[in-house]
């Protein structure tokens, strides 16, 4: 989001849980798009409260799964919060080989980069739409 639309709107990310470092080929692919993942930790939503981000100060939720979802609805009693829910393959099941799994991330990557488009317009800066095609090399 942040590489598209810079700081144009206040993003986080959370998860349901927050028991798990980024996935090596999340951080590869998206390396491969000028996005640098390695540091990035995931974070439950009841963690972001502990940490002072106010869940009351977000507009939208953006679900990826069906988990995130029913955990953003919750969230809903509380909170005037819109929730949209994105269904986007799960690709650390899919492929047996290095280059199957990270042809499965990459669709992943490309499935969420492309509903952003859709949904928040393209990128605010001329230079970042070059750099949303990943090189010829990384598509399979």
């Amino acid at each position: 989001m942040k590489k598209l639309y810079g700081q144009r709107a206040y993003v986080q990310s959370a998860g349901v849980r927050n028991d798990m470092e980024i996935d090596g080929f999340s951080v590869a692919v998206c390396k491969e798009m000028g996005i640098e993942l390695s540091r990035h930790r995931s974070r439950s939503f009841e963690e972001m409260q502990e940490w002072g981000d106010d869940l009351s100060q977000f507009d939208l939720i953006v679900a990826l799964s069906p988990a995130s979802q029913r955990m953003a609805l919750a969230l809903t009693r509380y909170f005037h919060l819109d929730v949209e829910f994105w269904p986007i393959i799960d690709p650390t099941a899919i492929g047996d080989t290095r280059e199957a799994k990270l042809a499965a991330y990459r669709q992943a990557r490309d499935m969420i980069r492309d509903r952003m488009v859709a949904r928040f317009g393209l990128p605010t800066a001329p230079e970042v739409a070059s750099d949303l095609t990943p090189p010829a090399s990384a598509r399979r």
